[in-house]
């Protein structure tokens, strides 16, 4: 958000408006035009201008503090991976704190959390100023708004916990919130969903949809199925009325509406969804469309490898070698591993061999760590600072394993393995032995199988989190801690604090401009 730029630390001490309540007090300012139009009720009056808004909102979910910044803080804080921004060491700013599980006030994670809190006001004015009933077009918009507000909430409410909770625009008698629960935040992330449901059209034919590109009702579906199983490994975040079984059974109820929907399916080839070959397949459930042109993603610079191409490249992302190593004990002949991971190329500009792990020595931090490829620029020769590959945020391949996972827990175990083989099958894998050792056996089994399909596609860090701290403990962070491969000089120690590894604390700027927070 611009306004950041003009306020310091020490000003915004003496300025205590909360970050959803400026943008509606500057609102007419040209640092914030891009923000005015979704606060002007008449854009609501008219079907087209009034897409336009709903597109809006989705833009607003590319900007680099959402997106790119987003992505850094979600991955950096699974303890997964390891970075060398700021530094190829591991007493760099980032890996000392976020990514070692020890989150301080920082810069990336203040930005997601204004970004996304500014996605909401934009939600917040099309859910206030679109009226529904009839009409299609209408209908589909206030769905999209339900839609991202819950998305939006949901990635908070995941880091942080008790977090602001802002279902209405700010006005002069209503500048500062207090934080909700996570409970009360829970509730209203469902009933938003299940608005969406009901209001987003089912095909991009529909008279009221938005186009190609975008998500359809199923996608709310899958967001609902994914709160309900948090919240049946997490009962006290629950209203109270519902037992642990009873969650994952309205998990699988939303899950099969998506499967059961025909429209999606697996793509053919798994290292092409993550090229522009590969977008708006048939397995994309939600995905940001990005573009060069349209200078909304540096993805592709932020992961692209030292060299690998002609220019515009930081390699900011790593993943742990521990995390390679099980991949690969798992399934070594997956080629999901040659898809996710990146150990060796030759430079984009003197063509000179690179080789990081597994293919040198852990003799230096750089070539101690396979790189995160999904998300890299394909393409060697080019040299712009954005490009245009999008980031498949939901994907039917995830949605398998979900009904993998859930049908486990309600003890339909044929059921269960048939999920998983639909995704192994693709990459011509077979589920192993461990799935063979009955629910608890299954349950650890499934949880790897996430990471091994979806490493550093956005949710690693809930769902390494999700089962409790106990699970995290012993089933991420002791494993990579005690790693025999493990190098003191190269590899990060990941704190075990159940008080810092959890949650992220509130940033300082909401701190800072919100009378209603202390911390």
């Amino acid at each position: 958000m611009k306004f950041l730029k003009l306020i310091t630390p020490k000003t915004m001490k003496n300025f205590k408006i909360p970050f959803l309540a400026i943008l509606i007090l500057l609102s007419s300012s040209c640092e914030l035009d891009e923000v005015a139009p979704f606060l002007d009720k008449t854009v609501y009056d008219d079907p087209e201008t009034a897409k336009a808004s709903a597109k809006g909102i989705y833009a607003g979910l590319t900007a680099y503090n959402a997106k790119e910044r987003g992505i850094f803080v979600i991955n950096g804080f699974s303890g997964l991976f390891i970075t060398g921004k700021q530094g190829q060491r591991i007493t760099n700013a980032n890996n000392a704190n976020l990514f070692s599980l020890n989150p301080t006030y920082d810069g990336d994670s203040e930005a997601m959390w204004s970004a996304y809190y500014s996605v909401i006001s934009r939600c917040n004015g099309a859910i206030q100023y679109t009226t529904t009933g009839n009409d299609a077009v209408f209908n589909n918009i206030a769905g999209h708004a339900y839609f991202i507000r819950a998305y939006s909430y949901f990635q908070l409410v995941r880091l942080w916990g008790e977090i602001p909770l802002w279902t209405e625009l700010p006005n002069s008698n209503n500048l500062h919130k207090a934080k909700s629960s996570a409970k009360d935040v829970y509730s209203q992330i469902i009933s938003d969903a299940q608005q969406a449901s009901s209001l987003m059209s089912e095909n991009a034919m529909d008279l009221g949809s938005l186009g190609p590109g975008f998500p359809l009702k199923y996608a709310s579906n899958m967001l609902l199925a994914k709160v309900y199983m948090t919240l049946a490994t997490n009962p006290e975040l629950g209203d109270g009325s519902k037992s642990e079984s009873d969650y994952w059974q309205l998990a699988y109820d939303e899950a099969i509406k998506v499967k059961n929907s025909g429209i999606y399916s697996l793509h053919p080839n798994y290292s092409e969804l993550f090229s522009q070959a590969g977008e708006n397949s048939k397995e994309s459930i939600f995905e940001y469309q990005l573009s060069e042109a349209a200078s909304n993603s540096q993805l592709g610079r932020n992961y692209t490898p030292w060299k690998w191409k002609a220019g515009m490249h930081f390699g900011w992302f790593s993943v742990h070698a521990s995390v390679y190593d099980r991949h690969v004990a798992n399934y070594p002949t997956d080629p999901r591993l040659e898809g996710t991971y990146l150990h060796y190329y030759t430079r984009a500009d003197n063509g000179a061999e690179v080789k990081v792990y597994p293919s040198t020595g852990r003799n230096n931090f750089r070539a101690s760590h396979p790189y995160l490829f999904k998300f890299a620029e394909k393409d060697k020769s080019h040299t712009a600072q954005y490009n245009s590959q999008n980031y498949i945020v939901y994907r039917y391949a995830d949605l398998l394993l979900m009904l993998a996972e859930i049908s486990n827990e309600l003890s339909k175990g044929a059921e269960a393995i048939g999920y998983v083989e639909q995704v192994l099958d693709r990459v011509g894998q077979t589920p192993h032995l461990s799935y063979q050792g009955g629910q608890d056996s299954f349950r650890d089994a499934i949880m790897r199988e996430y990471r091994f399909e979806l490493l550093g596609e956005g949710e690693d860090s809930h769902n390494n989190r999700r089962r409790g701290y106990t699970y995290f403990l012993n089933n991420i962070i002791l494993p990579h801690n005690n790693d025999p491969n493990k190098s003191p000089q190269y590899d990060l120690t990941l704190l075990v604090d159940e008080a810092r590894i959890m949650k992220l604390p509130i940033p300082l700027g909401e701190v800072t401009t919100n009378n209603l927070i202390d911390d």
